[in-house]
């Protein structure tokens, strides 16, 4: 960016969502190359996950106020349109003659002056729409009004949205951008005011908790440390770590590079304290990386456990070796998957107190992280990833002692990948118990956290 002018927030967002598709590429690869060109990172960012995140709302409004399907938009134009949307629908504290006069210079920058007049007049007949940026949920009419928050959303002036009475699937999937035959399930398993809650804390910005290295500090100390730095932050004592309230880079936070502090859910936090693992035992996480839940055993363990981290994808597996370096971490080996099974490494390392199995799932509970996951997931990608969860758990079942224990887990909230295999599992395999169980929703509250599940099984 030296020597150059450096590009907008709106230009690098329009730049990212024309290099990727969220239903066959991941937008971070292409953005975390095009921030260098910007200094309004946070900004770009926020547009970027913003709009992938609602495409399929800002979509319905851009099709029911510009008269044309957007199917009928070159895709380059398009995005420069959603953008704009994007912001009018979801920023409410932003000009809005600022979004759609630098809408109008990106279209004439990246697509010819011919094109402008269309991008201005849909985004101004849009604007014109809008009876209400930030109006109180309870006081909008919901046949007209996309939400924002659990509180607030953007109303216009017309009915463009599916009857929430009539159609509460089509009117979820439409407003929270999700599929309809996930909204359709989850409205069957646990009932409209739940569903709705979920929907909203799969589209919330997420949260950044920090994991004390308890190794090298505490929670005071950290906490301290970041208030010398003039971050903001809050404690959550339930689960000792720290939210940070200031948008920072990670890496640039004081006390990443010293180890002090894993980034983490605060429901991917209790998995680990749920299993309550020991200094004495003998540890298997199977699908260890990145290795966040693997470095939490050796800090619960005091660092004297012994545990073997590995996992099927050899390129994510060094993280876990960058994150136990990172953290000074030296109770974790990392083996190769394809080491696992050899004579060799079983005769050295006989049978294990306990396999932490955090398996490949729908990641359904983590939506609002996992953005592109809502474009790609699908009933019979489901039915797949239950195949390879059972044969994992089978797998991790094999590698125990007698009385060993398995920490089942998933990022996912859907019936089958949980409780249902579980039980399933049980069936087939009586010398099993189920000691304890645990499924977390998403929430979009002001401690929000992420969904997911845990279970202990234990052998007789």
């Amino acid at each position: 960016m030296a020597g150059q002018k450096p590009k907008s927030a709106r230009t690098i967002a329009i730049e990212t969502l024309n290099r990727c598709d969220p239903k066959r590429s991941y937008a971070a690869p292409v953005l975390n190359k095009l921030l260098s060109e910007t200094n309004q990172k946070q900004r770009a960012t926020d547009l970027v996950l913003g709009t992938i995140r609602n495409r399929h709302a800002i979509d319905t409004v851009i099709a029911a106020f510009s008269g044309r399907p957007v199917d009928r938009i070159p895709d380059k134009l398009l995005n420069i349109i959603r953008v704009g949307t994007c912001e009018l629908v979801y920023s409410p504290v932003t000009a809005q003659h600022s979004i759609v006069n630098e809408a109008v210079e990106n279209a004439k920058a990246l697509i010819g002056k011919k094109q402008v007049g269309f991008v201005n007049a849909v985004l101004r007949q849009i604007t014109r729409s809008i009876t209400n940026r930030r109006i109180d949920l309870s006081q909008s009419n919901p046949g007209r009004t996309l939400c924002q928050t659990p509180e607030t959303g953007c109303e216009f002036d017309r009915d463009f949205l599916p009857d929430p009475e009539s159609s509460p699937a089509d009117y979820l999937s439409t407003v929270f951008s999700l599929p309809g035959w996930l909204i359709s399930d989850w409205l069957s398993v646990f009932g409209p005011e739940l569903t709705r809650r979920i929907c909203l804390a799969s589209n919330r910005k997420p949260g950044i908790y920090l994991r004390p290295n308890v190794l090298k500090t505490t929670v005071q100390e950290l906490s301290e440390k970041f208030r010398l730095a003039d971050i903001e932050i809050e404690i959550v004592p339930q689960d000792s770590m720290i939210r940070v309230k200031s948008p920072r880079t990670i890496t640039e936070l004081p006390g990443f590079a010293e180890g002090l502090f894993t980034v983490q859910d605060i429901t991917a936090s209790r998995v680990v304290r749920m299993l309550s693992p020991r200094p004495h035992w003998k540890i298997l996480d199977l699908c260890a990386a990145p290795g966040v839940k693997t470095t939490q055993l050796a800090e619960i363990t005091g660092d004297s456990a012994m545990i073997i981290a590995t996992d099927i994808d050899a390129e994510r597996l060094r993280k876990v070796e960058e994150n136990i370096t990172r953290l000074g971490i030296k109770s974790v080996e990392v083996v190769p998957y394809e080491q696992l099974q050899t004579s060799q490494f079983s005769i050295l390392n006989s049978k294990f107190d306990c396999v932490l199995l955090d398996v490949p799932c729908s990641n359904t509970g983590v939506l609002a992280r996992r953005i592109e996951v809502r474009y790609r997931i699908t009933p019979d990608a489901i039915k797949k990833l239950i195949k390879t969860q059972s044969e994992l758990l089978n797998t991790a079942a094999s590698m125990l002692k007698p009385h060993g224990i398995i920490c089942y887990s998933t990022c996912s909230i859907q019936k089958d990948e949980n409780n249902n295999l579980v039980k399933n599992f049980l069936r087939k395999n009586r010398n099993f118990v189920l000691n304890a169980e645990k499924l977390s929703f998403p929430s979009a509250e002001r401690l929000d956290c992420d969904g997911g599940y845990t279970a202990i099984l234990a052998a007789k």
